[in-house]
């Protein structure tokens, strides 16, 4: 009861703060009107909160989803949750929501992203915003289809090939922006260029703070490279939020309970968490704004091995190998 009793107290505290987040995060709805964005996992968790939120501000979003039927089924979905928003509303059948597109996109698979790349750029004009959402998180050990360590393959590889490739669209559409999901646990990871792979050890926690420190390189060296184009790039860490990222988390049947307990009142909700990237894709406030590390839509501080420029530009070298970006 003790237990009940401080998880409920705690509950109210956070969600008592929680439209001021969501008020910032937010916008008026025309916001986004006539922007195309692309967002990698949108179908459900943090993307699909981020997704349903641009649409309502009036943007045109493609979901990149590995899964089509599932992501279909979410688009269908959030298509009918904003219908019933535009009618429920202070002007009933007036709205500016903006559209919904689903496409194939597996970032396991370079073959996958090359294709959706060349379909972007056949039939997109431009792009505004690009989420780098998608992940992976503390799965057994396995390999993308090309033969890399899942978490680094998917969560740093599949992602740094998908906006190299896009960066010419990105470029002739701008002022665009690029926005990459990470997480606080880099703090836990290091880059081992003589293991990239995993291949002579593996920790499925070790690896992921790995990949979540190679998107914060990657988002810092591209910052560099993109100065002058008017395109920005910025990375986030969400906070602690209840989605199915942790779907290879085992918890014990008899532990499930106060798991669940403490989820909710003390992990966010995928559309609390949402709110930075939605911040940083639509925000005027961060207009011209590139290569930070924000949370909670506010700057935050990096620990010095992500601020390592030398570490930067030689992972993004190998990682331009990697993906045969280079022979």
């Amino acid at each position: 009861l003790a237990a009940l009793g401080g998880a409920l107290w705690l509950a109210a505290r956070r969600f008592a703060g929680s439209g001021v987040q969501r008020q910032r995060g937010g916008g008026d709805p025309g916001l986004m009107h006539g922007k195309t964005v692309l967002i990698t996992g949108a179908n459900s968790g943090l993307g699909r909160a981020t997704a349903a939120e641009l649409v309502r501000l009036g943007a045109r979003v493609i979901m990149g989803c590995r899964d089509r039927a599932r992501a279909e089924e979410a688009a269908g979905q959030l298509r009918r949750e904003l219908r019933q928003a535009a009618e429920c509303g202070p002007e009933p059948g007036v709205g500016g929501a903006g559209e919904l597109i689903v496409r194939e996109l597996d970032l396991a698979s370079l073959r996958s992203v090359r294709a959706f790349c060349q379909e972007m750029l056949q039939e997109e004009p431009r792009l505004d915003v690009l989420i780098n959402n998608a992940g992976i998180f503390q799965c057994p050990y396995m390999k993308t289809e090309d033969g890399f360590e899942m978490q680094f393959g998917v969560n740093h590889l599949g992602h740094f090939l998908l906006t190299n490739l896009l960066l010419g669209l990105l470029k002739s559409s701008a002022p665009s922006r690029i926005v990459v999901v990470s997480s606080k646990l880099y703090k836990y990871g290091d880059i081992n260029f003589d293991d990239l792979n995993s291949e002579q050890s593996y920790n499925k926690s070790f690896c992921y703070s790995r990949s979540k420190l190679a998107n914060i390189l990657f988002t810092r060296e591209l910052a560099r490279r993109l100065e002058g184009t008017n395109v920005t790039v910025n990375v986030l860490h969400p906070g602690i939020v209840r989605t199915n990222l942790g779907r290879h988390i085992h918890i014990p049947l008899l532990v499930r309970p106060l798991f669940n307990l403490v989820s909710w009142a003390f992990f966010k909700t995928p559309v609390e968490g949402a709110q930075t990237s939605i911040y940083l894709a639509s925000s005027p406030e961060v207009e011209g704004v590139s290569g930070r590390y924000f949370g909670d839509c506010k700057e935050e501080e990096l620990l010095p091995k992500a601020l390592d420029e030398s570490v930067a530009r030689k992972l993004w070298d190998i990682s331009e190998v990697m993906v045969g970006l280079l022979k």
